[in-house]
């Protein structure tokens, strides 16, 4: 595979496949870390004499030119960040004659990648219980193909830099590759230091090992507990599933969160860990409430406020928060770590009255990092956890791509990873 840092760009343009899907307000960026993400491998390209012609998309257009998701309104971030005037493309599948005119040191933004179906190769229109689906279905791949080898005729070489796409074969993150030559595609900066990440928590693994898997269902993190179940030492489930094991024991849990339909996942995740001998750490209080107004993460006027037993919850309150004696078995249960893994949330951490949880657990991270652990915090609660908490130079890495990671933990080969590695 060729390494990015050995390839010559002296006088070559390199199409770079980047994550620029930033959140704007307001025709505002409220925050720029996936562009400063791809600004070392930006960078390296246009001080090697290359020229640059960067892609992303940016939210869920559909296949639909919808202005409000231009990357237009980027141009002028993305052009502070890397410290050239950076052009733009309107039209990602018409920007032959912008890119061949790019000098050595010039960059080109494309238009939204996703304004055209083509991208995720997906029809359009149709149900899948239509019985014209499949053909639709065939004549979409053909016409992705062609998108891709339309993106590729831009370039001399192709630079895969989103890790948070990586899990999708669409024709930017992967189909693309096949029309280059080996030689002629690599990945990026920021996608060598993502692949490392995992490496050192899936297969470089320094013992113990603890993983802390949180948020709100069993059912969206069953495959990736199934897997680390037989990699760590110990396995710390909290959040929202919490109450789905409470229940599955015959527990009260007033009207919190609950997949009624998964009870007996959540008896067989413990059984496997028994099974495996990886020590299960999981709420035994909660902080409970009948009062969190969702829409605002704020507490209502009069609002209840209970440390209860996390499986004898009174009626009409609700789980939102790890109590203080699950916060210190959190914190016993990372103390001493060598490899960590933090995925999802305790508790409603949006909602100031209820962080204690997730703060807990990020400070034992922080604790156990500086002490000489190697922690991967990944997935966008987890990301905006420790950012809130000011505990993001004190983790060893934070990913950036939140289903990407999710995928390469549960043992899934990324598409946008493997038509590199050919």
């Amino acid at each position: 595979m060729q390494n990015i840092a050995n390839y010559d760009f002296a006088g070559k343009k390199a199409i770079v496949r980047v994550d620029f899907n930033v959140p704007i307000v307001d025709g505002k960026i409220t925050d720029d870390t996936r562009i400063r993400g791809a600004v070392p491998t930006l960078k390296l390209i246009l001080e090697k004499g290359g020229s640059l012609i960067i892609m992303s998309h940016m939210g869920k257009p559909k296949g639909k030119k919808k202005p409000e998701l231009s990357l237009g309104q980027i141009v002028d971030a993305v052009s502070a960040a890397i410290g050239v005037p950076v052009k733009f493309a309107p039209d990602c599948a018409d920007a032959s004659e912008a890119a061949a005119a790019l000098k050595p040191g010039e960059a080109l933004l494309l238009e939204n990648l996703r304004y055209y179906p083509e991208e995720e190769g997906k029809p359009v229109g149709i149900d899948k219980e239509d019985p014209a689906y499949e053909e639709a279905k065939k004549a979409m791949k053909a016409a992705q193909k062609e998108f891709a080898k339309k993106l590729a005729s831009y370039a001399d070489c192709y630079v895969m830099d989103a890790f948070g796409t990586a899990h999708r074969k669409h024709a930017s993150t992967a189909v693309i590759a096949d029309y280059f030559a080996p030689e002629n595609k690599m990945l990026g900066l920021l996608m060598e230091k993502e692949v490392a990440a995992v490496d050192a928590v899936l297969n470089n693994i320094q013992r113990p090992f603890v993983a802390v898997m949180g948020g709100s269902k069993v059912s969206s993190k069953i495959g990736i507990i199934e897997n680390l179940l037989g990699k760590v030492d110990k396995l710390i489930l909290c959040g929202g599933m919490t109450y789905t094991f409470a229940k599955a024991h015959g527990g009260e849990i007033g009207t919190s969160i609950c997949e009624l339909d998964k009870l007996d996942v959540a008896l067989g995740v413990e059984e496997l860990a028994k099974k495996n001998g990886v020590e299960l750490v999981l709420s035994t209080d909660c902080v409970a409430t009948d009062g969190l107004d969702f829409s605002t993460m704020s507490l209502k006027p009069g609002a209840r406020v209970e440390v209860v037993p996390a499986n004898a919850i009174p009626e009409g309150l609700e789980g939102v928060d790890a109590g203080p004696e699950s916060r210190k078995a959190f914190a016993a249960a990372l103390k001493g770590a060598k490899t960590i893994l933090w995925n999802g949330p305790a508790g409603v951490f949006e909602c100031e009255d209820f962080t204690a949880g997730s703060r807990a657990i990020g400070e034992a991270i922080a604790e156990a990092t500086a002490e000489g652990a190697f922690s991967l915090i990944g997935g966008g609660d987890s990301v905006s956890c420790v950012n809130k908490f000011g505990l993001a130079d004190k983790v060893s890495y934070i990913s950036t791509g939140g289903g990407a990671l999710l995928e390469a933990i549960e043992g899934k080969v990324l598409p946008g990873i493997a038509a590199i590695k050919g």
